[in-house]
C-alpha cells in the first residue's frame, strides 16, 4: 500500500506524534492507520521508560469542576519545563486528566502509593468472598481479585474515560513521546458533595 503524505498528516494529527515517527509506523504496519497507532504506543512507553530518570522543574494544576459543582478534581501534572508546560496542549491534558479523575474517583496515584494496610484490608475481603473456590485455586483467585481491585482504584492504572482502550499511563506515555520530556502526575484530590 502507498502511504501517502495525507496519510502520515491525518495520523499526525490525531496522535500528536512527528511525522517520521508516524511514517515509520505506518510503514511497519503496511499503511494501516490503526496498526500504526498501536505500534505508536508500545514505542512511546519505550520512550517513556528512558526519560524516567529526569527531573521535574515544571508544571500546571489545574480543576475540573463537574456540571451542576458536586465533582470536583485538582491535578499537578509535572514537566521539565515551562515550555512544555505553558503549551495549551499540555493543559488540555492536565484538564482531561482531572476530568477523568472526577469521573473515575481513583483512590491511588499507582501501586507503590498503595498501603500495606489497604492491601491487608482488600485481601481479607477477597479471602472471603473466595472461600467457596476449591483449595488449589483459591489463593490464585484471591490474586486476581486484588489485581482487579487496583487496576480499577490506581489512576494510572485505570483506562482513560474518554478512551477506554488506553490507560491515563498510555495517556501520559503519549506525550511523552509528543513533548520529548517527562511528564508525571505529582498529586491528585477529588471532592464530592456526596
Amino acid at each position: 500500500m502507498v502511504i501517502t503524505t495525507d496519510v502520515i498528516k491525518s495520523l499526525r494529527d490525531e496522535t500528536g506524534v512527528s511525522v517520521m515517527q508516524c511514517k515509520k509506523a505506518l510503514e511497519e504496519a503496511g499503511g494501516d492507520a490503526e496498526k500504526a497507532k498501536v505500534i505508536l504506543r508500545k514505542i512511546s512507553a519505550t520512550i517513556a521508560g528512558k526519560k524516567s530518570d529526569r527531573t521535574l522543574g515544571a508544571g500546571i494544576a489545574t480543576a475540573y469542576t463537574h456540571a451542576g459543582g458536586s465533582v470536583v478534581a485538582a491535578l499537578v501534572l509535572a514537566s521539565e519545563t515551562d515550555f512544555v508546560s505553558k503549551n495549551a496542549e499540555f493543559g488540555k491534558l492536565a484538564y482531561d486528566i482531572a476530568m477523568h479523575i472526577a469521573a473515575m474517583a481513583p483512590q491511588f496515584r499507582s501501586r507503590d502509593d498503595v498501603k500495606d494496610s489497604d492491601l491487608k484490608a482488600a485481601r481479607e475481603v477477597f479471602e472471603k468472598e473466595a472461600a467457596n473456590v476449591p483449595e488449589q485455586a483459591r489463593a490464585k483467585a484471591i490474586e486476581g481479585k486484588i489485581d482487579s481491585y487496583l487496576r480499577d482504584k490506581v489512576l494510572l492504572e485505570q483506562p482513560f474515560v474518554k478512551d477506554p482502550s488506553i490507560t491515563i499511563r498510555g495517556l501520559i506515555d503519549s506525550a511523552i513521546q509528543k513533548f520529548g520530556e517527562k511528564i508525571e502526575v505529582v498529586r491528585f484530590e477529588r471532592l464530592s458533595v456526596r
